[in-house]
């Protein structure tokens, strides 16, 4: 990616905001280091892990602590006869360390519902011969434990031993009265790696023995005695013997991390993965950014878009929708200076940068993005002294140099540009670069001031014209854009605001009558159409979100009403037959008590139903009748006009039914007097739900309705049909059906099937 590109856009400064969220060192560089892709098979993997790794750490708190860089440990260790130091063991064991809370913390993740994070977390291994080692030999603060050795903790012992008896022989020495008045200091000290006395200078000569060292001030002599030299000599002996059994002991352990070493390596490289991963979900949450769907037939639909570096910089941000509609690939905004018009090209090039480099970007969940594999700025006053460039040379010495690369894949951002020379030349310029990129089919970001180009934008086929939005009664900017219109430059109310001398704003007022007549009162006509169409449009929108608020409480609602009754239900249920098993209750009152349970819950009887209800006087011995819930024919035995209720013989089987359980059949005079049931179809529910056109909320409440549905009519098996396009809607059945207790399991239809466009559901029995 060009570098150039990227300054201009001021990609790298969201990558520093984002690598404050890592906690190492290496994490930092790796965010850092994170570039747009060019591949849209790697952009798809990248995007579904951090888009998993976004949804796992919203349900669960996932800890990385900080971990040392130790890349310099495996290059050191690549020669097989170096050993690390003590520091060098304690950053491989704090690494791992981090690594071992990391695997606590994650836990069991879904293997299938989170495929690239199980991925990733298999890499995270704890080599076992390394890590208990570095466990075993090392104190928490680095240091090498007794226990690392029987060696080393015999040599300790001696060495704890010789400290023991010069402490005591000391003791005895203080308490000679008569020497203690030359000693400046009653306890040890060490001087030289010895034990020895602080004695007074003047006193040096009444004692035997040798002197190591003086005081700054010459005052104080550091003073060994006879009785404690050869004590001193066996001390020295035995912390000879203790270094040789360190180094043997860090010896041992750089052939263990030598032996492991590229499983270290993995985890290591893995951690900063992870480091980098969860910096993105920190980053995610602190912006209120998501992972986008980008694809080569995406339309361009950034809806509340935001400029993540005012999102950093500020409390409120104005956020605006950047959309083209299918057929049009070019954007080109219109209307007054300080309204927002580069901030918005710097939006759309920026959150394509972010969005192609896997990164949560600061717009409305649900938004796309075409797949660029190229970016292309002009942008700015590029004049160069040195080189001898104005602004119009060098806008064009660019222009034509990137100008081969260019092609459908290619986002192209021109602020102003055909600036720095005459402006009906500039303009033709700019309308010819428009039409050149428009034939080559790349993607197109303008800013303009061209009243030609601002005409060029309305009447261009392909092209969408947009306009910053001013307040008509502050005339203060909005940061709004108001779609298929253009807008004035507002050149005079920005020098005026700037403190312009009001004589030489009347006369260029004068000036622009002379040469524009009315334009300027039909452009700010125009504004005031526009704030009052949006004002409308974010009514109206704060009302759908009411009423999509509402709606799904009271789906809501229903749901946890139709829950309890459901219990309930079986509750009672379970009560009854308890208490016919007991004897409590006799077998004809229990079937009653089920039979008034399951009518207290039952739908009121439709004008159709009521018409087709026989009537007991309608009903003779010998006639054939359908017995609905078992769904077979039986032959009337006896009527019982009282209760309203009929015996049927089915097969063997007699038993007393109610008329609203049963169903006239009919005889087929043409099959030889058989009895031929002809029953009225019971409503089904369909085994294929069509969801393509519909809104993400309206989708997943048709789904839930769909599915409850089809378990109370006894489906095993549904179809959902979601097409294929972005994904979106695959995504969203998908992690309804996760949550979903009616869902065994779910699968991507088959080619015969239809393919990724509908997914085959198997529901719970």
């Amino acid at each position: 990616m060009d570098s150039r590109t990227l300054q201009l856009l001021e990609y790298p400064k969201v990558l520093q905001h984002l690598s404050h969220f890592a906690v190492s060192e290496a994490g930092r560089d790796a965010c850092l280091s994170l570039l747009p892709e060019t591949d849209s098979d790697r952009i798809a993997v990248r995007s579904a892990l951090v888009r998993e790794a976004i949804h796992f750490c919203g349900h669960k708190d996932v800890r990385l602590s900080a971990f040392p860089d130790v890349a310099g440990v495996f290059a050191y260790l690549r020669n097989p006869l170096s050993f690390l130091d003590h520091d060098g063991l304690v950053g491989v064991r704090e690494m791992l360390k981090a690594a071992s809370t990391l695997l606590e913390s994650l836990g069991e993740a879904d293997a299938e519902r989170y495929p690239g994070l199980t991925a990733l977390v298999s890499g995270l291994t704890l080599p076992p011969r390394t890590w208990s080692g570095l466990l075993r030999c090392l104190a928490p603060d680095g240091t090498i434990r007794d226990e690392a050795s029987p060696e080393l903790f015999s040599v300790r012992q001696e060495i704890r031993r010789v400290h023991q008896m010069c402490t005591r022989k000391v003791q005895d020495f203080f308490q000679n009265k008569d020497l203690q008045f030359m000693l400046q200091d009653e306890f040890l000290t060490i001087s030289s790696d010895r034990y020895v006395l602080a004695l007074k200078n003047n006193f040096k000569g009444r004692i035997k023995g040798i002197v190591h060292d003086y005081s700054q001030t010459g005052e104080t002599c550091y003073f060994e005695p006879l009785f404690l030299v050869e004590l001193n000599n066996d001390l020295q002996e035995y912390k000879q013997e203790e270094r040789a059994e360190e180094q043997k002991i860090l010896r041992f352990l750089s052939d263990l991390i030598r032996s492991e070493q590229d499983a270290i390596e993995r985890t290591f490289s893995e951690l900063i993965r992870f480091d980098q991963l969860l910096a993105i979900c920190h980053f995610a949450r602190e912006t209120d950014a998501h992972i986008i769907d980008i694809g080569p037939d995406a339309p361009l639909s950034l809806t509340q878009a935001r400029h993540p570096l005012l999102v950093f910089g500020q409390d409120q941000v104005v956020p605006v929708d950047l959309v083209l509609h299918q057929g049009q690939q070019v954007l080109i905004i219109t209307g007054g200076n300080a309204g927002g018009k580069t901030v918005c090209l710097k939006t759309l090039g920026l959150l394509g940068l972010m969005a192609h480099a896997c990164l949560p970007v600061t717009a409305a969940e649900g938004s796309t993005l075409p797949f660029w594999n190229h970016f292309v700025v002009s942008m700015g006053d590029e004049q160069s002294i040195e080189q001898s460039l104005s602004t119009f040379t060098a806008q064009i010495r660019h222009f034509s140099e990137v100008w081969p690369r260019i092609d459908s894949r290619t986002l192209v951002i021109l602020d102003e540009f055909g600036v720095g020379t005459d402006p009906s030349q500039g303009a033709a310029l700019a309308q010819a670069v428009v039409d050149g990129l428009l034939e080559r089919q790349a993607w197109v970001g303008a800013a303009t001031h061209f009243p030609a180009l601002k005409a060029y934008g309305l009447s261009r086929e392909g092209v969408r014209a947009a306009s910053v939005i001013f307040s008509p009664d502050t005339k203060k900017p909005l940061f709004k854009l108001g779609y298929d219109q253009v807008g004035a430059s507002r050149a005079l109310e920005v020098a005026r605001e700037q403190g312009l001398p009001e004589s030489i704003l009347a006369r260029a007022q004068e000036y622009l009558y002379l040469d524009a007549g009315d334009t300027e009162e039909i452009f700010e006509r125009l504004n005031r159409l526009a704030a009052s169409k949006e004002d409308e449009l974010d009514s109206l929108k704060a009302r759908s979100r009411d009423l999509e608020l509402k709606f799904s409480r009271k789906l809501e609602k229903l749901d946890q009403e139709r829950v309890r009754m459901q219990t309930e239900l079986r509750e009672a249920s379970r009560e009854i037959m308890r208490q016919w098993r007991d004897g409590q209750r006799g077998r004809k009152d229990a079937l009653k008590e089920l039979a008034q349970l399951r009518d207290s819950v039952g739908q009121p009887l439709g004008t159709e139903e009521a018409q087709n209800k026989l009537s007991i006087e309608a009903i003779a011995q010998g006639q054939v009748l359908l017995y609905l819930p078992w769904n077979k024919t039986g032959l009337v035995q006896e009527v019982d006009g009282k209760k309203e209720r009929v015996r049927l013989d089915m097969g063997g089987v007699s038993l007393w039914v109610g008329l609203a359980d049963v169903q006239s059949a009919t005889r087929d005079k043409s099959d030889s007097g058989k009895v031929v049931v002809r029953s009225a179809p019971a409503p089904v529910t369909p085994i294929r739900l069509d969801l393509r056109g519909m809104r993400a909320d309206e989708a997943e409440s048709e789904l839930s309705r769909f599915l409850d549905k089809a378990l109370l009519t006894g489906r095993t098996e549904v179809d959902i049909v979601h097409g294929m396009g972005t994904g979106a809607m695959r995504r969203v059945v998908h992690e309804h059906l996760q949550r979903s207790r009616a869902v065994g399991s779910f699968r991507l239809g088959n080619a015969d099937e239809g393919g990724d466009g509908v997914t085959k559901v198997v529901l719970t029995e």
